[in-house]
């Protein structure tokens, strides 16, 4: 199936949020199929620099397409941002930009297993070069450890129905099929959100577990914050509560460290300082971007800046 055209999120608000500097060195973390990428080499000088990041084959191959001096594309894990730059040569950056989650043609492409529009096999992998597939951990999962994962990363109340009948049921072969998955998580989950499948939850729970996804974000955050350079910016799009929760402690953490119990005898000099300040409220997708991309409607862009 050919992939449908990716609609980046949130691209003009979060353009503005990273604060361009026309010679600056800018790092988008998850490249995707490179809208933000584009539009930040267009807001770039002569003398800017670009790296992008992903770990999709994919995407790595998408970016074949943009012949720009000023821009380098690396296979690799957002969670790498680190050992990517040392490799590179590069110290610091002016602003880093991840925009998490799966993408529009991960979820279109029947073969990448990610989504039960279709019957396709069960991989999920962002990296399909290596790693564990979703039916590979289905076929050796423990109940209670699945149902862990389904309650956890789906934030699903029907996880221990599921988790039981998907161990009772994959026998000898296991659950190799997307389309056998969600049939037999429909089978037990009866009730469910006006619009929303039943295996939608579970669907998101595997990919999540799969890919390593709220730990990769752990990892990459004080990284990103490491790097920046003063006055540098950090901007992040996330599309569901565990993601924005992560990011939003981490900034707040970051804006507001630690202080000491009152009544104990602290000079100023001696107390945490921030090393961020936040940058305005929460943005959200317009009425106008969610109509033309409904997709986007559980987005939420948050951005700060490293004092």
């Amino acid at each position: 199936m050919t992939e449908q055209t990716h609609i980046s999120v949130l691209l003009a608000e979060a353009l503005a949020a990273l604060a361009i500097k026309p010679a600056g060195v800018y790092v988008d973390a998850t490249f995707g199929r490179g809208g933000h990428s584009r539009a930040i080499l267009e807001s770039l000088g002569p003398s800017g620099r670009l790296i992008a990041l992903d770990r999709d084959p994919a995407a790595i191959a998408a970016g074949a397409s943009i012949a720009d001096p000023r821009f380098t594309l690396v296979h690799a894990p957002f969670s790498e941002l680190g050992g990517v730059l040392d490799k590179l040569g590069v110290v610091r950056v002016d602003g880093v930009l991840l925009d998490i989650g799966v993408s529009s043609p991960q979820l279109n492409t029947p073969e990448r297993g990610m989504s039960f529009r279709f019957d396709a096999p069960l991989d999920m992998r962002m990296d399909t070069t290596q790693g564990e597939t979703a039916a590979g951990f289905l076929a050796r999962v423990s109940q209670s450890e699945l149902e862990k994962v389904i309650r956890d990363y789906g934030e699903e109340r029907f996880a221990h129905a599921i988790a039981k009948a998907l161990v009772a049921a994959r026998g000898e072969h296991g659950i190799s099929r997307t389309g056998e998955l969600a049939t037999l998580v429909a089978q037990v989950v009866r009730t469910r959100e006006p619009g929303q499948h039943p295996a939608t939850r579970t669907f998101q729970a595997l990919r999540i577990h799969v890919n390593r996804e709220l730990e990769e974000l752990s990892l990459t955050l004080p990284q990103a914050l490491e790097r920046l350079l003063p006055d540098g910016r950090l901007a992040v799009i996330s599309f569901h509560s565990l993601e924005d929760r992560i990011v939003k402690r981490f900034m707040r953490d970051a804006a507001h460290p630690p202080q000491p119990p009152k009544g104990v005898p602290v000079r100023a000099v001696d107390l945490p300082r921030p090393m961020l300040n936040l940058v305005g409220k929460a943005v959200f997708p317009s009425a106008a971007e969610i109509a033309a991309n409904p997709r986007c409607r559980s987005a939420v862009l948050r951005v700060a800046q490293k004092v």
